[in-house]
């Protein structure tokens, strides 16, 4: 809709409005709507892309760090209150992105530099005469003292 209202805004003075809406089978009061609203739009544009920059010299500012949470409280911090979701679709559309940090988790195959190995009980030979006779196993992956 927006796209046939654009070309009858730009083809208005060429013909009329009239003829434009009937040609592209458009309800007049649906063009009015769109051209009453022109105004309001491009202020709106021009405040996402004021309120853009503020995000951009914060972000800079943390080093890259700040996501939307932060960038959020930083503009309430300054006085400026901003919705979230704002926020966050301004950071999308202008490709800005917080880091994340990573999870605690740890290794399965990395050992701890200070910890010593545990002793070869066994001397690596498994096998065992009957069932039963040599249990192993490995709990390396859960973190102890």
């Amino acid at each position: 809709m927006s796209a046939i209202c654009r070309f009858i805004h730009a083809e208005k003075a060429n013909f009329t409005i009239v003829l434009l809406c009937r040609v592209m089978k458009t309800a007049r009061s649906s063009y009015y709507a769109w051209a009453a609203g022109l105004e309001v739009r491009e202020a709106r544009r021009r405040a996402d892309m004021a309120l853009a920059h503020e995000i951009t010299v914060i972000h800079i500012a943390s080093k890259g760090t700040y996501g939307v949470p932060r960038v959020s409280a930083e503009l309430r911090r300054q006085g400026r209150p901003v919705n979230r979701k704002r926020v966050a679709r301004l950071m999308r559309e202008h490709g800005i992105a917080g880091h994340t940090r990573r999870t605690g988790r740890r290794s399965l195959t990395k050992q701890d530099p200070g910890a010593a190995p545990a002793p070869d009980l066994i001397g690596r030979d498994f096998h065992a005469d009957r069932p039963g006779t040599r249990i192993v196993g490995d709990i390396t992956y859960i973190p102890t003292a």
